[in-house]
């Protein structure tokens, strides 16, 4: 089968990685930005109220969250809404994107345990069941997780009893390493889909992602493997990929090149591209930090300042992990 295929079962099978709950965190695979502080939302809430105050997002709006898994990120916005601009909370729509029935029901219980009947939360398995005039979405590590073929030197992977080989000739696939610079590499699959589904569900929307990885593509493969935070080289001589396989995450660095051309190829504008620590810090989470200064205990805010730091420090994810961020008009 082709890598892609491969992939795909890994991650979102029958009993794939993503079909089941998962931990993320310290007791998961990896750790994300959502797992580390409830200001990665917090800062998200703020930006959104800043797009209702600039007039773009309306107050009846849309609020989406593609890929939520626990769904705890929209939460922490909804969370921060209710701070710094409750009537919001009633009057924007949240939805979440998940294609798991069984994500679906852990996301459905735990907004109704953290909010009761206050937040309206919907459900839809793909953008293309979602219809709406306005909306501000949101992804966080989603285009890390699309499948992807394997480029080496003219070839494509194709995959057998979880052995690689390199002895397929795709057009496709060879467009795209010429195009990106890549003699060896990972070439996303699904991208140019995605930015159309998005186009098509909403008439006028923003769109912003955080993602790890480059605008130019690196010049050799990033596939790895994330079991109890610890690291797998894909290629690592002796790995048992049958082992892992379904068991564990499989990701690779984002091009973020490719993901602006296949936006920008469905009448989307790009805006920009950030490093982590920058768009957080322009989007306003130091000045929730000053207001939890003002209003809590000492402790609690020393603690919370340390789990910012996570997010933001360099030598963390701040100078790793991108913003990238588009607009329909």
């Amino acid at each position: 089968m082709k890598f892609s295929e491969y992939m795909g079962e890994w991650l979102y099978g029958k009993n794939g990685y993503y079909a089941t709950y998962k931990n993320i965190g310290k007791e998961g695979d990896f750790y994300t930005a959502v797992s580390t502080s409830k200001f990665f939302g917090g800062t998200i809430a703020k930006h959104i109220i800043s797009l209702v105050d600039e007039g773009f997002l309306a107050e009846d709006g849309v609020v989406c969250e593609i890929g939520a898994h626990h769904g705890y990120f929209l939460a922490d916005v909804c969370e921060f809404l209710y701070t710094l601009r409750p009537e919001l909370l009633s009057s924007l729509q949240f939805v979440i994107i998940e294609r798991f029935d069984a994500l679906q029901e852990f996301q459905k219980n735990y907004f109704k345990e953290s909010f009761g009947d206050v937040v309206k939360l919907q459900h839809y398995k793909s953008l293309r069941e979602l219809r709406c005039d306005n909306a501000f979405f949101i992804a966080n590590e989603i285009f890390d997780a699309f499948p992807c073929e394997l480029y080496f030197k003219g070839n494509t992977a194709r995959v057998d009893a979880h052995k690689i080989s390199f002895d397929v000739e795709d057009e496709w696939v060879a467009q795209k390493a010429k195009k990106y610079h890549k003699e060896k590499g990972e070439i996303a699959v699904g991208y140019e889909e995605f930015a159309k589904e998005m186009t098509q569900a909403a008439k006028k929307f923003e769109f912003m992602s955080f993602d790890y990885g480059e605008m130019q593509a690196r010049p050799d493969f990033s596939l790895r493997i994330y079991a109890k935070h610890e690291v797998y080289p894909f290629f690592e001589d002796g790995l048992d990929r049958e082992a892992l396989f379904g068991n564990s995450d499989i990701t690779y660095d984002v091009t973020f090149e490719h993901v602006k051309d296949a936006y920008e190829e469905a009448g989307v504008e790009f805006v920009e591209l950030k490093a982590q620590m920058v768009a957080l810090v322009d989007m306003g989470i130091l000045e929730l930090l000053e207001m939890l200064q003002k209003n809590a205990d000492e402790k609690i805010y020393k603690q919370e300042l340390e789990k910012v730091k996570m997010l933001i420090m360099p030598n963390f994810m701040g100078e790793r992990f991108k913003m990238i961020r588009f607009k329909k008009e």
